[in-house]
């Protein structure tokens, strides 16, 4: 048997980029032999082993061909026939196809170090096309490596057109769909992602309620950018600079999704752009299958987020009811920081604003902060029971919101006058 270190490790080796994960290919081996050496099958689709030790995956070289549409329509052939350049043609990209022996020599077969080098994303052979997850998987690589200088080969760029008007994007499951734009989520520049799936006419297949976006008109006021598709690409990149956290980068992207259906009669403006959100993220989040805390906090950003730019306009009740208990905050105050930088994103995923400052953010903490500090225990102790505690301690909040809101009127008013 002979054994290779394949796949990201090595590309990313090669990159000097940082990887935790290694992958090995045995060639010449059987499922017999790597048992016998303690190896544990663990593949459903085709033969993949843990190393007894490691704990790492080694997979038996193998060939495929197509079988029917999607993803999982393939057939598997692994033997000791098979060669490693057999195994490597199959992989979608040529960078993710060098391979690497246990003294440190490269095989690379399909000019992998070269696209490296040229910083270019580009598939193997035409079999690209018989996988719809590569299209996700370049957009993702796109996304991982775009501060690299990397883009995707135009000539790869139309193989992923000519599936996408074959259809067989329309043949990915909503859970693979999501696994990959959850991770694209949480590279480096995630507007890349997005960004790839259009120019290549995905996104219309897989969120149309986001590609609806793009040519939809805002304001030149106060959006620069016009194009509200653009101004969302730009609201996750900025996102993605304030926040690791993939339910924040998915919130900001989402936000403006009602936008898509303002009447083209009140273009640029979108009164009620709010509201008119809520349909197409639900619909986007039902057929992606897109988990609940994510959902929860993009719904929140959809409802909320202009009166989070409007937060220090806003009266004490508007704050209190349709702010801080509206997203839970006092409950929840991990998510409402989460709310607030998504909301933040917004602000600067505008040309010219990038480095703008957002003081609702710290108002709006502030607020929850000197509210959060009203307790039951003193009304309890006052002797009130049930319902009453609660309408207290709101009472008492809304006071306190009341001098927040004077004061900081005030300041605002005196600061205009000088």
């Amino acid at each position: 048997m002979e054994i290779y270190l394949v796949g990201g490790a090595v590309r990313d080796k090669l990159l000097g980029y940082p990887y935790s994960e290694r992958d090995w290919v045995v060639v010449g081996g059987s499922t017999e032999a790597l048992q016998a050496q303690g190896f544990e099958s663990v593949g459903k689709d085709f033969p993949v082993f843990l190393h007894p030790d490691t704990k790492e995956e080694y997979a038996l070289a193998r060939r495929e061909r197509k079988t029917a549409p999607g993803y999982a329509g393939f057939a598997f052939e692994t033997g000791q026939t098979v060669s490693l350049e057999d195994d490597l043609s199959r992989r979608d990209l040529t960078i993710n196809a060098i391979a690497e022996n246990n003294q440190g020599q490269l095989v690379d077969p399909f000019g992998g170090q070269n696209d490296l080098n040229a910083r270019i994303l580009r598939h193997v052979s035409p079999a690209f096309v018989e996988d719809p997850v590569r299209i996700l998987r370049v957009a993702r690589f796109a996304a991982r490596y775009h501060h690299l200088g990397f883009r995707v080969a135009e000539d790869t760029l139309q193989l992923m057109r000519d599936m996408v008007d074959a259809g067989e994007v329309d043949h990915l499951v909503a859970e693979r769909v999501w696994k990959e734009f959850e991770r694209a989520l949480g590279e480096r520049s995630p507007h890349i992602f997005i960004q790839v799936l259009r120019d290549c006419g995905a996104l219309g297949v897989i969120m149309p309620e986001l590609d609806a976006l793009f040519g939809v008109p805002q304001p030149e006021q106060h959006h620069p950018e016009i194009d509200t598709g653009v101004h969302v690409l730009l609201v996750l990149e900025q996102a993605a600079l304030l926040s690791p956290d993939c339910g924040v980068r998915f919130a900001a992207l989402m936000h403006d999704l009602g936008k898509a259906l303002t009447p083209k009669t009140e273009w640029p403006k979108h009164h009620g752009h709010e509201a008119l959100g809520l349909s197409p993220l639900h619909a986007l989040c039902e057929r992606l299958k897109v988990p609940m805390a994510h959902r929860a906090l993009a719904e929140l950003v959809v409802k909320l987020h202009t009166h989070c730019h409007r937060a220090r306009e806003l009266k004490a009740s508007t704050l209190l009811e349709n702010v801080l208990l509206a997203t839970d905050a006092y409950r929840k105050p991990e998510r409402f920081e989460h709310f607030l930088l998504a909301c933040k994103a917004d602000s600067r995923g505008r040309p010219g604003y990038e480095q703008g400052n957002y003081p609702q953010a710290n108002y709006l903490l502030y607020a929850l902060k000197i509210t959060a500090e009203v307790s039951a225990r003193a009304f309890v102790e006052k002797g009130l029971k049930g319902k009453a505690i609660g309408e207290a301690m709101n009472k008492e909040r809304l006071a306190r919101l009341k001098h927040l809101v004077t004061a900081t009127q005030r300041s605002r008013g005196e600061r205009t006058k000088n």
